[in-house]
């Protein structure tokens, strides 16, 4: 009896979403860009650059002072740690879940629009908790700080909702289908 490839298909179970990688990828990425770009490049802020002004009571370290930076950078490398782990946790699910066709994937619409997502959940989490919440840090402290760390939330929503919309407009991931460069184009 001759099984037409649709049949074949029928006993299979579907393919393992790219959403949870492709969130946790973006969860540690988005940490990246906030901790180089803002900490280390802008010195816009520190993990605990504003605890002068803070909601629960965290010892101040000023970032002006030898010892407040060794404490700031100290935290922000605890800051890095976790980022980096996220991304580590995100390619070890990516990879499990893939195992053929890994070009496909990373040119995916699907996996960058959950890479974005998760971007936007980083912000919105540590810009809610740590600059509003605790008001451990700010953006950018000073006049108008309130303004940059709801510009923060503000990306962060636009992160989502950006991300949330180009992983709809891609096909989600077969690692049983062909490969082709039309493919490629359209995932």
């Amino acid at each position: 009896m001759a099984t037409t490839m649709g049949d074949a298909q029928v006993g299979l179970s579907q393919p393992r979403s790219i959403q949870l990688p492709g969130i946790v990828l973006g969860v540690g990425m988005g940490g990246f860009v906030d901790g180089i770009l803002l900490h280390q490049l802008l010195q816009w802020h520190h993990m605990l650059s504003s605890t002068n002004q803070d909601h629960i009571g965290v010892k101040y370290y000023d970032p002006h002072t030898v010892s407040g930076l060794e404490m700031n950078t100290l935290w922000d490398g605890v800051f890095h740690t976790v980022c980096w782990l996220s991304v580590l946790l995100g390619l070890a699910i990516l990879y499990a879940r893939v195992t053929h066709n890994r070009m496909r994937v990373w040119t995916s619409r699907v996996l960058w629009g959950w890479m974005f997502v998760g971007w936007g959940l980083f912000n919105l989490v540590e810009g809610a908790l740590d600059h509003h919440i605790l008001g451990i840090h700010h953006v950018y402290a000073g006049d108008g700080q309130v303004w940059w760390d709801i510009g923060f939330l503000v990306l962060g929503a636009l992160l989502v909702a950006g991300g949330y919309l180009l992983q709809r407009s891609g096909r989600p991931f077969d690692p049983n289908a062909p490969a082709g460069r039309s493919e490629n184009r359209q995932a």
